[in-house]
């Protein structure tokens, strides 16, 4: 039996999975996400184009490839369907080549949910965890909590009252805040939305995946966000509300943990997180200002401002054995072009001691990052295509993170575009 390969976030999301994904998808049969929801934003660009996906697993633009959005993914259905109504006008769809299907045992987001999400995120005001306000959080409690709708019970014949009845305990908990709301043209795009998904095949996704790998067919794992936001593990409680790990594949589409093979890494050669939260090597200065123009470090689905700093090592070394990563991936490597010298934070100084790993407790004691001077290449990678015109100062500098992190290096991103990936080895 072949295993399901997984490619995930090594850093505070926002690496640059959607671009990956889309160019390791010939080499596989399906690409199944599974976890996170409308919150993620993949970019792809090819041919002159460029796609944001929220829902959609990434391999999509690929013929011949099963996607599935697995069990432990949040649907809003609206999204779902605005974003399969911009890929039919931009000439993809998903749903007339039956390259696409959902999982029955994934949740859905109601509107009540975003309203939950904005109203908790206003009474929380400084202290704000800096939710995308798109109901993330509160359907994940649902689903804890025993009381959340699933893609399934769309086609049961008390699914509006299954829905009115969740509503109203959403409605009772907003009387609790000073929160005013309508839900009318919601709640109708909402229904409009769900009658649209139930012509995409709903699947029960443990089989569907497990039935590809007994006929030998090769399945990637699309994870969203990154490891640093794992509500176990990430920087809690300024996660997200999923576990953004390997182990997150197992529960996120229903197959054992000996069923997988090969967990790519993915990280930029620097550091960027959105929302709130710490980030010991944040660069609140010019430098920082940099990077994030030079690259547009802003969110492809809520178009915020990224917070940018150097290279985490600690941070990294946590994600890589959290997730057995056995092959790196490095982002955005010319987003540094220009710089005579750039940094790696090596050790961290915390409570009067030199540490090298990420401990407990980094926002009440924060950090202080440990910084490594690296000579910089200034060299215009975007314009390189192949490993033969690779600077040394960069060589150098995948050498010394090969030596840190103890994985190799295997793809080196150079620019946006699906061709601008480099295989290392």
């Amino acid at each position: 039996m072949t295993q399901v390969d997984v490619l995930l976030g090594l850093q505070w999301g926002d690496e640059g999975k959607g671009k990956i994904v889309d160019v390791l998808s010939p080499q596989y049969d399906m690409i199944a996400r599974f976890q996170g929801g409308p919150n993620a934003g993949h970019t792809l660009e090819f041919d002159g184009k460029k796609f944001v996906l929220n829902t959609i697993p990434s391999g999509i633009f690929n013929e011949g490839i099963m996607n599935l959005i697995g069990n432990g993914v949040v649907i809003d259905p609206i999204i779902l369907k605005r974003e399969l109504d911009n890929l039919k006008k931009a000439g993809h769809d998903p749903v007339a080549s039956g390259k696409l299907v959902i999982a029955r045992k994934a949740h859905l987001i109601l509107p009540t949910h975003q309203l939950l999400d904005a109203a908790n995120e206003q009474k929380m005001g400084a202290g704000k965890i800096g939710s995308t306000l798109k109901g993330i959080g509160p359907t994940y409690m649902d689903k804890t909590g025993r009381n959340g709708l699933r893609v399934g019970d769309t086609t049961l014949p008390d699914f509006k009252a299954r829905y009115t009845k969740l509503v109203e305990k959403h409605k009772e908990i907003l009387s609790h805040y000073e929160f005013e709301y309508d839900l009318t043209e919601k709640e109708a795009a909402f229904f409009e939305a769900i009658e649209f998904i139930k012509n995409i095949p709903h699947v029960d996704s443990e089989h569907f995946v497990n039935d590809y790998l007994k006929a030998g067919k090769k399945v990637l794992a699309e994870g969203a966000q990154g490891t640093l936001l794992d509500v176990d593990f990430g920087s809690y409680p300024f996660v997200t509300s999923s576990n953004t790990t390997t182990a997150g594949a197992c529960t996120g589409l229903g197959i054992a943990p000996n069923k997988v093979g090969d967990v790519f890494g993915i990280f930029k050669a620097y550091c960027t997180r959105v929302g709130g939260g710490p980030f010991p090597t944040e660069l609140d200065n010019e430098v920082g200002e940099n990077l994030r123009q030079i690259g547009h470090e802003f969110g492809a689905t809520t178009g915020r401002a990224r917070r940018c700093g150097w290279i985490d090592l600690p941070a990294l070394k946590y994600a890589i054995m959290l997730n057995g990563v056995t092959e790196l991936i490095m982002m955005k490597a010319d987003v540094l072009d220009g710089f005579d010298t750039i940094y790696a934070c090596t050790h961290y100084e915390y409570n009067g001691e030199t540490i090298d790993y990420m401990p407990y407790d980094i926002i009440s004691i924060q950090p202080k990052p440990v910084l490594k001077a690296i000579e910089g290449w200034k060299t215009d990678l975007t314009k390189i295509t192949s490993i033969d015109q690779v600077p040394s100062q960069l060589a150098d500098y995948i050498a010394f993170l090969e030596k840190e992190l103890e994985v190799p290096i295997k793809y080196l991103s150079v620019g946006p575009d699906r061709t601008q990936t480099l295989t290392l080895r």
